[in-house]
Order: C-alpha cells, then structure tokens, then sequence
C-alpha cells in the first residue's frame, strides 16, 4: 500500500465531529476508514457518546477529549428558538475553546489535515483545515433570519482552508437546496458524494418495523417513550435500536420486540434490512444512510428542527420517504399509511477512497 506521506504529505488527521446527536460521528465512519486505507494516523475529539460509538466502532482509535457544544432542545416546538438563542453566548465560547485547543495539541501530535464536521473552531492558521457540513444553507423561520444566518454560518467557513458538502455535485443532490445554494462561500467547495457506512443485502424478513432512535434530549427520549407505549398494543415484530453506545443498562419491553441500546455497523446493517420499514429522525445522516439501502423508510422529524423538516417535506414529494410529525406518530398508523404510500428509489452516489483522493489533491497548497 502506497505511504500517505509520500503522496499528499498527510500523516497525521484530527477529525471532530459535531455533538449533535450522533449522525456527525457516524458520518465520520467512512471518512475514518479511507484515511486510514490511505496509513494515515488518525486522531478523533470527542467525548461523551461520540466518542463512545466511535470506540466500538474502531477500538484502537485515539480520542483526544475536548468538550462539545452540548446543545440542548425544549420540549415545546414553540419555545425551541428561543431556547438556542439562550445557548449562543456558552456556544460561541466552546468555539473559541476550540481554536485554543487546536493551537495547544497540533504540534505535540504532529497533526497534518484537520477535518471538522460542522465544528466551526476546530480550524488552525497553518494546518490544512477542512470543513464538512450539508448545511450552507439553514433553514429559519423568517427569509430575514436565515439571511443572518447564512452570512454568519459563512463567516466561521471561511476561516478553514476547505468546504467538503456530503452530497451529489449535481443539483438537487439528496439536501436540496441546503447543500446548493445559490452563493456559495468564499473558500473552495467540493461535493463529496454520499457518506454511508451501509451496503444494500438481500434478507429474508424479520420484522415489520426497524425503529432507529437518535438526536439531542429530550426529543430522543420522547419519541421513545411514545413508541413503547404503542408497543403495548401493535403486536407485529419489531426491532428498536435506542441510539445509547454508552448505555449499558437494558428495558422492559413486549417478547415481539428486539431491542438493543447500540449496534455497530455491521450488525446495524444486517438487522435493518431485515425490516419491511425503517422508521428514524429525519437527521442529513440518516437519510444518506437509510436510502442507500433501498429500505422503505418512514421519519418523523425532530419537532422544530427547521433541517429535518424541510428534508421531510422535499423528499416525501419526491416520493422517496413518507414523513409524519411526532405529535401525529403512532406504529399502527404508520404502518397502514407505509402500506398504501408509493415509494421511489434514488440513485446513490456513495463515498469512498478514489473519492477521498480527489479531495485530497484538489486542497489548495
């Protein structure tokens, strides 16, 4: 296998994924993998179930702690904007904790490429510093807010050397007009096709539902909660994956119920498309990962995520999901709306390791 170092002169990557439930640390899988293919060394911050996922995943990983953003979501949709706004003053403070971070660990671990999913302080002055997110565009309610927003979210891009969008190069890709907004930042941006740690099998079926939980408290907790409740009184065989990795502690549920705290991504794979539906969050990551297996799939978007929403709406047009709101959820009438909903496929244009060495060649010097 041909030395990293001899050709992009990259020994050493930090890669830090964003705190926000645990679709950026899963994303980060097969980016992990492709360095690796290439004999890069690779460094991961994180803490907390990031770190704990990505252990499982890879056991002799190097973590190097640094403190998230820890974002917290209301209960009520309503008083969700105003909870963020709340949040943005300790946010820009853990971004400025960041850019101290970096300056203090990049020599003492030789680092060469730094790769920040959707961390805006994860960035150094002489370091290749690459930044990965879906989000050019984020959604607001008012055109007026997301203007701000957008001019904002561009400020902090412009300080790594590098934009990497998980998506298609060809519009609408699977984001829509979130990754391909009619401005684009001022740094050079690159499509890097789909990140998914799955691949299409074909298995006998096993379950009539797979449900996959995730995403920030307490959202998590309360589709969770209303999921069981409704196992109490559809029978039909279902599998529950809780999103907890560092959870270790099991629950009470039915005997047609599988359940597990955390799969890794082998087992994920092998039990999923074993269902005849997928039902999850409505999170970037998830959907890259769900549609590229071809499963039926059915989100119910966190409630006031303005992304997930928007990603509901757009591809239930394109018939390639069907959406219902949390407050509307329940399996029996999830099942019988699936039942009668026309699904459609997507092509899939996936990430890998050629697609890794363009990026790599195409980083400005």
């Amino acid at each position: 296998m041909t030395d990293s170092r001899n050709q992009f002169n990259i020994s050493t990557v930090l890669i830090a994924p964003l705190d926000w439930g645990l679709g950026h640390a899963t994303r980060c899988i097969p980016i992990i993998k492709a360095f690796r293919q290439l004999n890069c060394k690779v460094l991961v911050a994180a803490e907390g179930h990031q770190a704990a996922l990505l252990l499982k995943e890879f056991p002799d990983l190097t973590i190097l702690p640094l403190t998230g953003y820890r974002v917290h979501y209301a209960k009520s949709r309503i008083l969700l904007l105003f909870k963020l706004l709340l949040q943005m003053p300790r946010i820009y403070k853990t971004i400025k904790r960041e850019e101290a971070w970096v300056q203090s660990i990049a020599e003492e671990h030789n680092i060469d490429l730094i790769i920040s999913d959707n961390r805006y302080g994860v960035h150094h002055p002489t370091i290749p510093s690459v930044f990965i997110t879906h989000q050019l565009i984020i959604k607001a309610p008012y055109r007026w807010v997301q203007s701000i927003i957008q001019w904002v979210n561009y400020f902090f891009i412009k300080k790594f050397t590098a934009c990497w969008v998980p998506d298609m190069a060809a519009a609408p890709g699977l984001a829509g007009e979130l990754s391909h907004p009619a401005k684009l930042p001022s740094i050079p941006v690159h499509y890097m096709k789909l990140l998914t740690r799955f691949h299409r099998v074909t298995c006998a079926t096993k379950y009539s539902f797979a449900v996959v939980l995730s995403g920030p408290e307490p959202q998590r907790t309360m589709l969770e909660r209303k999921i069981l409740k409704d196992l109490e009184t559809y029978t039909k065989p279902v599998l529950l994956v809780r999103g907890l990795p560092a959870e270790s502690e099991g629950i009470e549920v039915p005997s047609h119920v599988t359940v597990f705290n955390h799969l890794d991504t082998i087992e994920l794979a092998n039990e999923l498309q074993q269902a005849d539906y997928i039902i999850s969050r409505g999170g970037y990551t998830s959907l890259m990962e769900l549609i590229s297996i071809d499963k039926k799939l059915i989100v119910v978007p966190t409630p006031g995520q303005t992304e997930q929403e928007y990603l509901g709406k757009l591809l239930m047009q394109n018939k390639r999901l069907l959406r219902i709101d949390q407050s509307q959820f329940s399996l029996q009438d999830a099942y019988t709306q699936a039942q009668s909903f026309t699904f459609s496929k997507m092509n899939i244009d996936p990430f890998d390791l050629e697609q890794l060495r363009t990026l790599l060649l195409h980083l400005p010097k």
